[in-house]
């Protein structure tokens, strides 16, 4: 078991993922963002049936960063209720994970 999370955000383009991306990692509170172009989005909101062309931010962060993250990105992000998903990461290559937590450490 790690102290290290990967986090799933969807946002409406590449500019805005962009945009979070470099301001998640300017504050240190992702040591990485990946982002994942062209996903389609089906889901039910509103009472509708939506699909949607999104894109897919993975976010690779620390326990310890986490919460402020999450606010970070509800203050930021244009959705009204944006996917913000958190799963440990049970195992990786220890350089890395040591590379995130030093990424991440406060200022």
């Amino acid at each position: 078991m790690t102290d290290v999370l990967l986090v799933f955000c969807t946002c409406p383009d590449a500019v805005v993922a962009e945009r979070l991306a470099d301001g998640l990692v300017d504050e240190q509170l992702a040591a990485c963002v990946n982002i994942l172009p062209k996903i389609r989005s089906i889901y039910r909101w509103q009472g509708s049936l939506q699909s949607d062309s999104e894109v897919l931010m993975l976010i690779k962060t620390n326990q310890h960063r986490y919460v402020k993250l999450e606010q970070w990105l509800l203050k930021n992000h244009p959705y009204d209720v944006p996917e913000v998903l958190a799963l440990t990461v049970e195992a990786g290559a220890h350089d890395y994970l040591d590379w995130i937590d030093q990424a991440t450490r406060q200022k």
